[in-house]
């Protein structure tokens, strides 16, 4: 499994989920947009240390690693609220994988959800209508990794 971080805003939410892909051994995360990266003190803050154990390579077109990662064969999952989506929970994933996360504001870019090969959301009962980015990458992650035997 791969992460795609498409123009995250918060340097702290792309430490935390350097963290969270060093716990699970994931393979590689793209930095895409004005997602910032390593080396950077607020990033490496949070990660620490998973910015010297988890590959990264930084991208200015979410669309160009998307179009890379499906020749390579991954499937495209966005966590995205959309009318398509299903529940994190009950999604079929198929490997290799593509995890793709979006802004903290706007979400995933819209046409990128629209090449997607999946949409899964995360059901919330509260008020808010969606988790912090890290924190949804951490339960969605999670859900696949012990799904399929890799927790």
């Amino acid at each position: 499994m791969v992460i795609v971080l498409d123009n995250l805003r918060s340097l702290y939410n792309v430490g935390s989920i350097f963290r969270t892909a060093d716990a699970l051994l994931i393979e590689k995360i793209y930095l895409c947009g004005i997602t910032g990266s390593p080396p950077n003190k607020q990033i490496e803050k949070v990660a620490l240390g998973a910015v010297e154990t988890v590959p990264f390579e930084c991208f200015e077109k979410v669309d160009e690693v998307i179009k890379m990662l499906k020749k390579e064969g991954r499937q495209i999952v966005t966590v995205e609220l959309t009318d398509q989506s299903k529940n994190y929970r009950e999604a079929e994933y198929q490997f290799p994988l593509a995890l793709v996360l979006g802004n903290e504001i706007d979400g995933v870019q819209e046409e990128v959800v629209e090449n997607a090969d999946l949409a899964v959301d995360i059901p919330m009962k509260g008020r808010a209508n969606s988790l912090n980015v890290a924190t949804a990458m951490a339960v969605v992650a999670y859900e696949i990794a012990a799904k399929y035997g890799n927790s």
